[in-house]
């Protein structure tokens, strides 16, 4: 609410002084400096008017004060020391009488003080209006998370009030606390008002909320729903009524409350493209993808589920839980690269060729592409891109190293795993593989006769320098995943 007059008249920078006694509780709107004799046709009512006297006289001071009265002004502020040393004592008079507050300005303060401490006043308080409003809101969308009967529990708890919740025909879905449901039959006969239907002109447009008192309560009943015909209604009830704050919090529950009450309809586009299915008529079904599809799997879990619910495409892209957090969704062919590019934050996703009619083959692809996708670190893999994606990555990281360690595990005893890297690296070429060394060609071909010993194999068979090979590639990345792609990194040790 706006500060009071007391308040005002309490801020010891101001030095302001009553003339009339206690002042009443009356509220500042706004200050407005008039040395007008009838300054009220520029006033609205509320106002604390500030004047130095110029126009007044013992003759109309009376009727400066009822005038001021009858505009209902919040206080009359005189400055002394200006035109008049004091007050003059026929306004003191008119103003008791005629129940005007009249404060006294001291000559050191100027208006423009007075003006700003209001201001500020006014400001702070919208300030705090706006701050509880945001608490509020917050607090209802955290209760409307558990379902509408807390949304209807922390608004009367809110506004120090009760709360209903009514379904469409007046009957009481949820009640805060559990006794104000007995007021419902009191709503019932106005409730008609906001049930009614527009008219097919539209010229009948049904009131969206209504304001009424029952007996020590003021009520204000809300519509619920988007739709011509509302699918509820929420009714508050407080002893005084209701500040504009407060219908701010109720604008808010309502908001949630009718996103809940809307929230079924979205589901009616799946359920008519399950009974197509079941119908053996998939092209009734109006949220059955048409033409070619790809099955999209998915690693991200219930974040795949938030991000296709907040765009209008992925309304058109039923999904299924895989287990372990995956998720398989079908996605239309023209819709691949939208629906990819909203997805790509969620985690990586495998994505299977187009297809058609049977998809069991392209849900295999798309979780084959997916554990491709979560080797090699990349957010999108589509299975046509696989052939190009190199050896390692169609590897399994656990097996794979298994193999190089048993492999190598020879070598590594007889310090011969740089030669043969070497050896590997060059192609079987003797002389390239010295020149890496730094050795003599006899010293290496003394060590890779060693080698082949111990590996009971011989590493001038291509066959055999290819497993060497993937065995050091393997060993040379580090983490759980393998990322290099016909890489050996085999260089000079």
């Amino acid at each position: 609410m706006p500060p009071s007059l007391a308040s005002v008249a309490a801020l010891p920078q101001l030095g302001l002084r009553s003339l009339t006694g206690e002042l009443p509780d009356a509220t500042v709107m706004w200050v407005a400096v008039s040395e007008l004799e009838d300054p009220t046709p520029f006033l609205e009512g509320g106002e604390l008017v500030l004047t130095t006297g110029m126009r007044l006289s013992p003759a109309n001071a009376a009727g400066y004060v009822s005038r001021l009265v009858g505009r209902a002004v919040a206080g009359l502020g005189f400055a002394v020391g200006v035109i008049h040393d004091t007050v003059p004592a026929e306004l003191v008079a008119a103003a008791r009488d005629q129940g005007l507050a009249l404060l006294e300005v001291p000559r050191p303060t100027p208006f423009i003080a007075v003006g700003k401490a209001v201001s500020r006043m006014l400001a702070a308080e919208w300030y705090e209006d706006v701050t509880r409003a945001f608490r509020a809101q917050r607090e209802l969308t955290r209760a409307a998370l558990t379902g509408p009967g807390a949304v209807v529990t922390r608004l009367a708890r809110l506004l120090g009030g009760w709360a209903l919740l009514l379904d469409p025909s007046g009957s009481v879905q949820h009640a805060e606390p559990a006794g104000a449901a007995g007021r419902a039959g009191a709503l019932a006969p106005e409730l008609a008002r906001l049930r009614r239907a527009p008219t097919a002109r539209g010229n009948d447009v049904p009131s969206a909320s209504m304001a009424l008192s029952l007996p020590g309560d003021h009520v204000v009943v809300q519509r619920i729903g988007l739709g011509g015909r509302p699918r509820g209604f929420l009714a508050i009830g407080t002893a005084a009524p209701l500040p504009h704050v407060a219908h701010t919090i109720v604008g808010a529950a309502v908001s949630l409350l009718t996103l809940q009450s809307e929230a079924p309809r979205t589901g009616r586009d799946l359920r008519a493209s399950l009974a197509a299915l079941l119908l053996g008529r998939p092209e009734d079904g109006p949220a059955v993808p048409r033409g070619p599809v790809r099955v999209l799997a998915c690693a991200g879990g219930g974040a795949v589920l938030d991000v296709l619910e907040s765009d209008p495409a992925g309304e058109r892209c039923p999904a299924l839980p895989l287990g372990g957090g995956r998720l398989a969704v079908i996605v239309p062919d023209e819709l691949g690269g939208t629906v990819e590019t909203l997805l790509a934050s969620t985690g990586p996703i495998g994505v299977s060729d187009p297809a058609s009619g049977e998809l069991a083959a392209a849900l295999r692809q798309a979780e084959e592409t997916l554990a491709a996708a979560n080797r090699s670190g990349l957010d999108v893999l589509h299975y046509s891109a696989l052939p190009g994606q190199g050896v390692l990555d169609l590897l399994e990281p656990e097996l794979a190293r298994a193999f190089a360690d048993a492999l190598l595990a020879p070598l590594r005893e007889e310090d011969l795993v740089e030669t043969v890297r070497a050896y590997v690296a060059a192609n079987g070429q003797g002389e390239a593989a010295a020149r890496a060394l730094g050795v003599h060609r006899h010293t290496l071909r003394s060590r890779m006769r060693k080698a082949a010993e111990v590996l009971e194999r011989d590493p001038d068979d291509p066959a055999v320098r290819a497993e060497l090979w993937i065995a050091f590639a393997v060993t040379s990345n580090q983490d759980a995943a393998i990322h290099r792609r016909g890489d050996s990194h085999s260089g000079a040790p």
